[in-house]
């Protein structure tokens, strides 16, 4: 099947996302996204959450592009978690974006609401959201024309073709195509991303043709075991960025390898050997992403 490119829209953009992000990711060279996913069981005992967390962006500041926590690891314990959570995100320096894993996506006021709480309450740079409900559950998003949100398009996870390979429309394209082309039209304020696996990157170049010009998010790096290389040649745009690679377990719970116990020194300094590593390793892919292109004859 051939795929075209839907045509961009021509807009500028006033996101303060991505500003931090370009930023950050030419101070630190990287693309390494780093999650922040808090689970007690993991965190060793007599080491708070609070200072787990803290000690693991210190560490990382100089390596990462963007820090994603994920808000249900801060939703079950509702009078303590969401409290750090927004103190987590005002820790986090403010040339390095944060991007919050919450998933939104619903109609009408409700919708308005979670982008309150998202952008207002927990001033979040940028936000995953869910586009099922259509183009106007996701609006209120949007029109949050110095924030970005990052449509969900195809999935990391082992499930993600149940629905998003599914044939769509007269052409029968999958509909993970279907969402990157809405994702297009979508963006006339220049803040819409979208969230691309890492461990599909047949899928990742279908979409970056279909979405030359849009940010992608790439989750499955690390404990999901991804190629790395092959995910990063994939998703980067013409000019060889637009990714954000993201590596979450592997990186905050590398402790665990060096049985690290309740030493935080330790832990941070695991926590950063990995994102280094990381680091590295996207880079050396995006340098192979570069040869490829330059060696690949002109259309």
């Amino acid at each position: 099947m051939t795929i075209e490119a839907t045509e961009p829209h021509a807009v500028t953009t006033d996101s303060r996302f991505a500003a931090k992000f370009i930023e950050a990711s030419r101070r630190n060279d990287s693309l390494l996204c780093v999650g922040l996913d808090p689970d007690p069981a993991r965190i060793p005992t007599g080491i708070p959450v609070r200072d787990f967390l803290h000690t693991i962006v210190e560490a990382t500041a100089d390596v990462a592009c963007c820090y994603k926590p994920n808000i249900a690891f801060f939703e079950p314990d509702i009078d303590e978690g969401m409290p750090l959570l927004r103190e987590l995100i005002a820790a986090v320096p403010d040339d390095i974006p944060v991007l919050l894993d919450a998933k939104r996506g619903d109609i009408g006021h409700t919708a308005a609401a979670y982008a309150r709480a998202v952008f207002d309450g927990l001033d979040a740079d940028a936000v995953v959201v869910n586009p099922y409900l259509g183009r106007d559950s996701l609006e209120p998003f949007f029109e949050r024309a110095d924030r970005h949100s990052f449509v969900l398009c195809r999935t990391s996870n082992p499930g993600a073709g149940d629905l998003q390979d599914l044939p769509v429309g007269e052409e029968g394209r999958p509909l993970y195509e279907h969402v990157a082309r809405l994702a297009v039209e979508w963006n006339t304020r220049g803040n819409v991303g979208l969230v691309v696996g890492a461990t599909y990157p047949a899928e990742a170049a279908a979409i970056r043709k279909v979405a030359p010009d849009l940010p992608f998010l790439m989750p499955g790096v690390g404990a999901q075991t991804a190629d790395l290389e092959a995910a990063v040649i994939a998703g980067f745009d013409a000019a060889q960025h637009g990714i954000l690679v993201n590596a979450s377990r592997g990186v905050i719970y590398a402790g665990a390898e060096r049985e690290a116990g309740g030493d935080l020194v330790a832990w941070a300094d695991a926590a950063r050997d990995s994102a280094e590593a990381l680091r590295l390793a996207i880079n050396a892919a995006r340098d192979a992403a570069g040869s490829t292109a330059r060696s690949s004859p002109a259309d």
